[in-house]
């Protein structure tokens, strides 16, 4: 540890000190990411709401620990934590662990030196919380937190290779996660849905399903917060939410089909043009209100530095959590008119006039998430572009 220049940062309640690197990367010495601390502030909330809920102790499972920040922050700053158990394969980041768990003068944690899949095969049913937090894509991970998951734990992941999600890079979408994306304006939803349901069906190899109770697409990385239950007719029920969104890239017209089997339409009914299909992936619910709510209420007892932008996203996620799959960009569609675009709040004003609801979402400040289908959505922008 001597041999590097040390920088020491504090976020909430917790303190923790690390070589000091020039950029965010893998070849960092130890890792410890910056831009990730909203993460940890919403990992947080979300835990703590999770463990009010099930009124019990609970262990937590950091996979990826690196600096030790999330984990040593989870015991320090979440109430009701017994045990933590921190992971990682560097030997240095777990010199680095162990000293920041003394920095902050903290027991009941420990600090492993396996590899991720291994370390949750050994620890089978051990753990509450499972947070996977890696480095890119956490798919070859997720079998492993299948077989490990206890009934009614919480698991969470992270996701940052978002150009496959997203559907910049078709081919490892479809290699990582077994399912094709489309690069649409909602392509950040369709990633969520893509990891949501990549995630539904790995864990229902081990009779286990999901109730995911938030979700977020925010910079460079989408997170799943997930409520894992157990037996094989749940599943059976659970897998009924997986589908295909399809899309029209001529009129913007989008459909979903339910089903991982079930026949889908190939042209588009409004223009007749083909439609392009994205899926397998969950067409189910990706937000929970009275979670988020809880959450949300949970900002007032939590020393959270990202307060602002937290809240912000959180109403955000719970002002959708009633509205439809995928959502219309207003410019995309006033390019296709060639109108200018009216005023957004017009825009919302006037769909929910004619009887539909109109959401703002969090992917996209020029969203609207709405029942009213392109055809309604065109003749209401041609009509206030006239005025």
């Amino acid at each position: 540890m001597d041999e590097y220049k040390i920088k020491r940062i504090e976020e909430g309640l917790t303190k923790i000190e690390f070589p000091e690197f020039e950029k965010v990367s893998s070849e960092a010495p130890v890792f410890y990411n910056p831009h990730m601390e909203l993460n940890r502030d919403l990992s947080i909330l979300a835990i703590q709401v999770f463990q009010k809920e099930e009124d019990r102790e609970i262990n937590i499972c950091d996979l990826f620990g690196g600096s030790g920040i999330r984990g040593i922050r989870y015991k320090n700053e979440i109430s009701g934590v017994d045990n933590v158990a921190i992971n990682d394969i560097s030997e240095l980041a777990n010199e680095y662990e162990k000293h920041n768990i003394e920095l902050n003068d903290l027991e009941n944690i420990e600090v492993y030196q396996h590899d991720a899949s291994m370390f949750l095969r050994m620890k089978r049913g051990e753990f509450d919380v499972i947070d996977i937090d890696p480095f890119g894509t956490p798919s070859p991970f997720l079998d492993s937190a299948g077989y490990c998951a206890r009934r009614n734990s919480l698991l969470c992941v992270t996701a940052t290779d978002t150009s496959a999600l997203c559907g910049t890079y078709k081919e490892p979408c479809i290699r990582k996660y077994n399912a094709k994306p489309y690069k649409s304006e909602y392509c950040h939803e369709n990633g969520i849905r893509i990891l949501a349901g990549f995630v539904a069906l790995t864990l229902a190899k081990y009779s286990k399903c999901i109730d995911i109770k938030m979700s977020h697409s925010t910079e460079h990385y989408m997170r799943l917060y997930i409520k894992i239950e157990k037996g094989s007719k749940k599943s059976d029920e659970s897998l009924k939410n997986m589908g295909y969104i399809s899309h029209c890239s001529n009129c913007l017209h989008r459909q979903t089909s339910y089903g991982l089997a079930s026949a889908i339409e190939e042209t588009c009914p409004v223009c007749g043009e083909k439609l392009i299909h994205a899926g397998p992936l969950w067409l189910g619910n990706i937000q929970n209100r009275e979670f988020i709510q809880k959450m949300i209420d949970e900002t007032e007892h939590k020393k959270i530095n990202t307060e602002k932008e937290a809240l912000k996203l959180l109403n955000s996620c719970l002002n959708e959590a009633t509205a439809p799959a995928t959502f219309f960009d207003v410019h995309s569609i006033c390019k296709s008119l060639k109108i200018s675009a009216p005023k957004l709040d017009l825009i919302f004003e006037e769909i929910q006039n004619n009887g539909f609801i109109a959401i703002k979402t969090h992917y996209n400040p020029l969203g609207i998430k709405t029942d009213a289908n392109i055809e309604e959505i065109k003749r209401i922008l041609i009509q206030l572009s006239k005025e």
